[in-house]
């Protein structure tokens, strides 16, 4: 088990890390940044050591997730950061092929719903899902 010491340092070299990195754009017609669609990260709850990292597609098509063990980790893990985890962008641009550019809300900016654009999101999603949640 990990001494929490231990997990704060290791956490603050993580941020430190990938403090430099600017999020991830995949434009191959290099069209204007803002009219390519989102893809968003964000944390969705859980508790200490338990958190739930989600993508959504603007169109509301859950692109995958990831438990974390603090929300300082999602961006990394989820593929947001240039340069992390080509995994998950090949399958993002299997949905997105003429381009997406990726956007990282926390917990609390998720929860605002301040954001028009992941607001509309959520609601594709539950739009899209909504029968597979009454099978």
């Amino acid at each position: 088990m990990t001494t929490k010491a231990a997990a704060n340092l290791y956490l603050a070299q993580h941020l430190y890390a990938m403090g430099g990195k600017g999020r991830t754009v995949y434009n191959p017609h290099n069209k204007e940044l803002s009219g390519l669609p989102v893809i968003f990260g964000f944390n969705n709850g859980g508790s200490p050591g338990l958190y739930s990292a989600v993508l959504i597609a603007e169109d509301g098509t859950a692109l995958g997730g990831h438990v974390c063990s603090h929300e300082g980790y999602m961006e990394h893990d989820l593929g947001i950061l240039e340069g992390t985890r080509e995994d998950r962008h090949e399958e993002f641009r299997k949905h997105y092929f003429d381009g997406y550019r990726m956007e990282f809300l926390t917990l609390d900016q998720a929860l605002s719903a301040k954001n028009e654009k992941f607001s509309l999101a959520l609601k594709r999603y539950e739009e899209k899902y909504a029968d597979e949640g009454e099978k």
